[in-house]
């Protein structure tokens, strides 16, 4: 589950806001450029740093915005604008043909299953699942800020938005692969 390092500047993100929200971008964008430069570093290819080069774009622009306007109304729906981030970072990497997942996937899987129609397709279907997951959660986390359910509703929130495709993430791909060494037809040798 290599992906979910991608997501530790958010993680921290949001539980360093409850200092300050600036400190929470700040830290952010701290561990989101260091993440970005050890993977570059050790030669990870780009496509697989999608998430790592958006979260730094996000980081950058919030720890500037928060600093600036530390008092905005905004913080009050950080947790909702970086989920929204997010889906659009996925829905944006869809919409480009080049789901966010496929790069990852690419260090994980041999090499010779990247061209498969399977392949693409079970990441076309991942890279979704967290868009939707993103979305929803957006969504979620909005509406509990809207009706100032507390931390306790929003972190809940955040969490499943998190979790949910994460799980579905881990079992996805192996009931394809499942389903798909079922109904293979096995190549017998001419005699």
């Amino acid at each position: 589950m290599s992906y979910l390092r991608g997501f530790i500047p958010w993680i921290a993100f949001a539980a360093l806001s409850t200092v300050g929200w600036q400190w929470g971008a700040l830290a952010g964008l701290v561990i989101g450029v260091r993440l970005l430069m050890q993977d570059r570093k050790a030669g990870v290819a780009t496509d697989a740093l999608i998430l790592q080069f958006s979260t730094v774009v996000y980081f950058a622009a919030l720890t500037a915005f928060a600093f600036a306007a530390p008092h905005s109304p905004v913080e009050h729906y950080d947790g909702a604008v970086s989920f929204a981030w997010l889906a659009l970072t996925a829905w944006g990497t869809l919409a480009a043909t080049r789901p966010f997942t496929l790069g990852i996937a690419k260090q994980q899987a041999p090499k010779e299953v990247w061209g498969s129609p399977a392949f693409l397709r079970i990441n076309v279907v991942l890279t979704a699942a967290w868009a939707t997951a993103f979305t929803l959660t957006a969504a979620a986390v909005a509406a509990c800020d809207a009706a100032h359910l507390g931390s306790l509703a929003t972190t809940g929130c955040q969490v499943a938005g998190f979790v949910v495709p994460a799980v579905f993430t881990a079992r996805y791909p192996k009931a394809v692969q499942a389903r798909l060494a079922a109904t293979a037809t096995p190549v017998t040798a001419a005699r």
